[in-house]
């Protein structure tokens, strides 16, 4: 689950490949999450004589020839980086080891595209909410699971509220007595831009820290963060943050994954409805990281019904899997062949969600079957096996 340790099993799963005569991907969402992972493993793993490099778009020209001829040669063991590990020119002398941190913030294809930099690499998946395709190949057996279900000592159950813009003075109130405390506070929006450009009265980051800070919060301190910062500016802000030099960062879900401030106790975010399950969790799970108690706030005032059941099951668990189960049941597993990570997926009958014990006997069927006629020979399994070879065919360059 969300800060319960998963970078250090990739660690030490990073440390064995090595030891094994193995080169290592480690791909992550954004260049922030890169860098913090490259910060917090270079040295760790330095330690074993492991040689680490960081990749990403913003990469030197200069600097990028030599990482790339580092993995050609393999004098690179570990590379960490963002979507810029899976361009043309990035080749490995012998990978052995992916890993996908946060890995419902990429595409089928991206995923897909990483492994198939080496000739068929273990794969190690990361996520504190799996996507629902995800949850439905661990249901189908296709994925072993290993959960992390114990968050480090000291570490408290951070308590969600879903609240109306009626609530909004006392979630104020809240804000200003948390910062008296010595306290931080995230301040999430949905987008970037102006307020004359973004319809249904979305707050755009930029306007609405100005308004805060002139507003409501005069005698606080307030800065902002979003995607289309320049990477040192990013940083520059999340340093800043992180050491205390402000009280509330307003952001947009650039802090979705990854960002780690243990004196920041409680997330806010505007209009709630427009985030799914899986990103709400996430923004959550950058709160309660220090022994202080933390609290997530959730601000909307949508009627729609599955929106309010949304909400609603934040406020009841902190369970990533629950809250991924319950992003299965509303949304669809999307597709077991195929890009779509969400929806319906193509079979119309059966209910992932629901029908486990059918599922079960699904599988140990199957397993049978294989047992008994592996190559599917057998004039009776002609239509099956012409069918899977058809699935398999057409969906080559995207099974991960």
């Amino acid at each position: 689950d969300v800060g319960s340790g998963k970078t250090m099993v990739a660690a030490a799963c990073i440390w064995f490949a090595v030891e094994n005569g193995w080169q290592t991907a480690l791909m992550a969402p954004t260049e922030i999450l890169a860098r913090q992972h490259y910060q917090g493993l270079a040295p760790l793993l330095a330690r074993f004589s492991i040689r680490c490099a960081l990749l990403t778009g913003s990469t030197r020209a200069k600097e990028r020839r030599e990482i790339l001829a580092g993995l050609a040669d393999g004098s690179i063991d570990l590379c960490i980086g963002t979507h810029a590990l899976l361009t043309e020119d990035v080749q490995y002398r012998r990978l052995g080891l992916v890993v996908t941190d946060e890995q419902h913030r990429f595409g089928v294809n991206q995923r897909a595209a990483l492994s198939q930099k080496a000739e068929d690499p273990h794969m190690l998946v990361l996520s504190a909410t799996p996507i629902p395709r995800t949850l439905a190949l661990v249901i189908y057996g296709d994925l072993d699971v290993s959960v992390i279900d114990e968050l480090p000592p000291g570490r408290q159950k951070v308590d969600t509220f879903a609240l109306g813009e009626s609530y909004r003075p006392r979630v104020q109130a809240f804000i200003r007595k948390l910062a008296a405390a010595g306290q931080q506070i995230f301040v999430v929006c949905p987008l970037v831009g102006e307020p004359d450009q973004i319809p249904d009265e979305r707050k755009a980051v930029t306007a609405y820290a100005k308004q805060l800070q002139e507003q409501v919060f005069p005698d606080l301190r307030v800065a902002v963060l979003h995607g289309k910062m320049k990477p040192k500016e990013k940083e520059k802000v999340m340093a800043a943050f992180a050491a205390g030099e402000s009280d509330i960062l307003v952001s947009t879900t650039v802090v979705e994954v990854g960002v780690d401030v243990p004196n920041a106790t409680c997330m806010v975010v505007e209009n709630a409805d427009r985030f799914g399950l899986s990103q709400l969790h996430q923004l959550r799970g950058r709160v309660g990281r220090g022994k202080a108690k933390s609290y997530c706030i959730l601000l909307s005032d949508s009627q729609n019904e599955e929106t309010r059941a949304r909400l609603k099951v934040m406020t009841q668990t902190n369970d990533g899997f629950r809250i991924s189960q319950e992003d299965l049941r509303l949304r669809g597993p999307g597709d077991f062949f195929g890009q779509r990570q969400h929806g319906l997926p193509a079979m119309k009958i059966a209910d992932l969600s629901c029908d486990m014990r059918l599922l079960d006997e699904a599988q140990t069927a199957a397993r049978q079957l294989m047992a008994r006629d592996p190559e599917l020979t057998e004039p009776t399994h002609q239509a099956l096996r012409d069918r899977i070879r058809q699935l398999f065919d057409t969906n080559a360059d995207m099974l991960n």
